[in-house]
């Protein structure tokens, strides 16, 4: 019986000091990262697997045959820098919109979308709405996201500023459209989680909603761009 305990112990030990390993090599590069932060990032992989086995916001709906009774571009949002994003500007553009979070399984998805964006970027309009409406997963300020995503994934594409993205009276207005039939023509439905995506083609019609669990570089995300 001692002998067991000891060759579970010594196995334990193994295990763990090689997952602590892992977790160390996959975060080499990693800057003002909690140890929270990098197991998340560490396990992304298994934790994406997981989640599709299970079918946890695996969710996907799209339609391009309705037409929206408010205008994509009669919006407005405010960037993680102050500035004011006007969205006529973004006419003639797909565009995603991704709501985004730090200390999320998902937040390893900010490198793919990042990829996304350096790939399409002729074509495609990327932008995070970080919110902290799920388990609190983003509590930093607007300067500790902005950091967060810049020395960690390289991100470069569109940061506004952190709001609400579930329905509610403080939900932002990008937020109230693309989950309000009533506005974009068809769709009711609000992030399950961080990281759904919505895709609104070139002429400003909501045509696609995607789960979290569903990767920004899957075949689904990339047929609707294309």
């Amino acid at each position: 019986m001692i002998s067991f305990i000891k060759k579970s112990l010594i196995v334990l030990f193994l295990f763990v000091a090689t997952f602590c390993g892992y977790v160390a090599f996959i975060n080499l590069n990693a800057k003002n990262m909690t140890i929270r932060q990098m197991i998340l990032k560490a396990t992304y992989p298994v934790f994406m697997w997981w989640t599709n086995v299970k079918k946890i916001n695996t969710q996907a709906v799209s339609s391009t045959t309705n037409k929206s009774i408010v205008s994509f571009y009669s919006l407005t949002a405010m960037s993680n820098n102050g500035e004011a994003l006007d969205f006529s500007s973004l006419k003639g553009k797909k565009v995603m919109l991704v709501n985004t979070a730090s200390d999320c399984g998902y937040t390893n998805q900010y490198a793919d979308l990042q990829k996304l964006h350096e790939e399409y970027k002729e074509k495609l309009v990327l932008i995070g709405f970080p919110a902290n409406d799920f388990k609190e997963q983003e509590k930093g300020s607007d300067e500790e996201i902005a950091s967060f995503c810049k020395l960690n994934y390289g991100v470069t594409f569109l940061i506004m500023k952190k709001s609400v993205v579930k329905k509610g009276v403080e939900q932002n207005s990008v937020y109230q459209w693309l989950s309000d039939a009533s506005k974009n023509g068809w769709n009711n439905k609000q992030p399950a989680w961080n990281f759904c995506k919505y895709i609104v083609d070139e002429n400003g019609e909501l045509t696609h909603f995607f789960g979290a669990t569903i990767s920004p570089l899957s075949k689904e995300v990339l047929n609707a761009i294309e």
